[in-house]
């Protein structure tokens, strides 16, 4: 140590008086700093190992390297503090049931007096229907980062939930007037929620386009058309039925922008934003959405901005400006508000599902190009010619959406 100090010393007299070092003197002076460095390093380990100690446990000469660090000390209090606020947020918060009856209660009279209120929704509305979410803690990029493999999901089995339901049903009843979603799972259009009033940012698994017709021609499918698409290769392996060019899917991954008018439907979203004066969030982490500012209206004064109300067990970071914050489970909350706005929640109907009816059956030679297992039509549309129906039923399997863009950080390299 004394050596270093000294090296150190007058490596910088040197430098002050305007001499340069010769070779042998930087070789000294960077062993130096090296040493310096690594002894700054092994008195923070052995800091950090006294702290993980109870106070009366410690010894006299720890009690007095740590009396002489403050700095370090400082410094792992704070990392410290930081990483349990990290832990904290990924903690699932549920409020007791009294106390959520009272949230739904305000949020209610809420929806009633709202003139033009919006909902957006995430994966927390799907869980229900055995769909993952993301960040839960059985969630898609939680398992991953985990190192975790993830469990397998037959989509073709999921069906809207009460939640998708509730949300069908307000819309019906002038209770709200735009959906935004994050989700890819389709559930929102299978619940009878008019087009016009669902903007899909991330797209919809059930969707493939042709971007060389104009307008954009879109074919809906009964089946996962993403079996072959990935980030920055979108394309599913079929052909437009008109021009014969390449049919892509609508999915935005992880880095990626979207550039498809349908289903994204992002001028819609906008347009609905800058109206809304009540904002309603289901099932969302909000660490994407926070992204979009159209999406908040920030270029309004913020006493003229929407009122937010989130419905979440996970901590988001537009709590802090939500005028209510409900923990709960979505479904839970979307029962209680139905029955407190007494309308009843429609059943989910397979023969009512608006999929059978918009989708565009598959070309006979077609009928080879995709091995996802469609969804079962009603018993009334069994012999209704989709194509779909002739595929051998598969393993359960996850949808080519699912886990992209979870490697932050790992270049990818686009497709010719």
């Amino acid at each position: 140590s004394k050596w270093v100090e000294g090296a150190a010393g007058w490596a910088a007299a040197a430098m002050a008086a305007g001499r340069s070092l010769s070779r042998a003197e930087r070789k000294a002076a960077a062993r130096a700093e090296f040493l310096r460095q690594e002894e700054q390093r092994e008195r923070r380990r052995q800091v950090a190992r006294i702290l993980c100690k109870a106070a009366a446990e410690r010894s006299p000469d720890e009690a007095s390297l740590l009396a002489g660090s403050p700095e370090i000390v400082r410094d792992l209090e704070r990392l410290r503090k930081k990483r349990e606020g990290l832990r904290r947020r990924l903690e699932e918060v549920c409020d007791e049931p009294e106390e959520l009856k009272k949230k739904v209660s305000k949020l209610s009279l809420a929806v009633r007096s709202a003139k033009h209120l919006i909902i957006y929704t995430g994966a927390g509305i799907s869980t229900a229907a055995s769909i993952p979410d993301y960040r839960g803690p059985n969630g898609v990029w939680t398992m991953l980062q985990k190192g975790r493999s993830i469990r397998a999901t037959d989509l073709s089995e999921a069906e809207p939930t009460l939640t998708h339901m509730s949300i069908a049903c307000l819309h019906k009843h002038g209770l709200v007037h735009h959906v935004v979603s994050q989700n890819c799972d389709g559930l929102h259009l299978r619940s009878g929620l008019p087009r016009e009033a669902l903007s899909e940012l991330h797209g919809n698994m059930y969707i493939e386009v042709c971007t060389s017709c104009s307008p954009n021609r879109e074919y809906v499918r009964v089946f996962d058309v993403t079996e072959h698409t990935a980030l920055h290769r979108h394309q599913t392996g079929r052909m437009c039925h008109k021009c014969g060019a390449q049919l892509r899917d609508t999915i935005v991954h992880f880095g990626e922008k979207g550039i498809l008018q349908q289903p994204l439907n992002w001028e819609a979203a906008i347009e609905a934003a800058s109206k809304a004066d009540v904002i309603l969030c289901l099932g969302s982490s909000l660490k994407v959405l926070k992204k979009y500012p159209h999406l908040w209206c920030m270029s309004k004064p913020p006493r003229r901005r929407p009122k937010l109300y989130i419905v979440n067990l996970q901590w988001t970071p537009k709590d802090d400006l939500a005028a209510l914050k409900l923990h709960g489970k979505c479904d839970d909350v979307m029962k209680l508000l139905m029955d407190e706005l007494g309308l009843p929640i429609p059943c989910y109907d397979r023969t009512k599902d608006p999929i059978f009816s918009l989708a565009t059956p598959l070309r006979p030679e077609e009928s080879s190009s995709h091995s996802r297992k469609p969804v079962a039509p009603p018993a009334s549309l069994q012999e209704v010619p989709l194509g779909e129906q002739q595929q051998v039923p598969k393993p359960p399997f996850s949808g080519g959406w699912f886990g992209r863009g979870c490697a932050k950080g790992t270049k990818r390299k686009k497709a010719p």
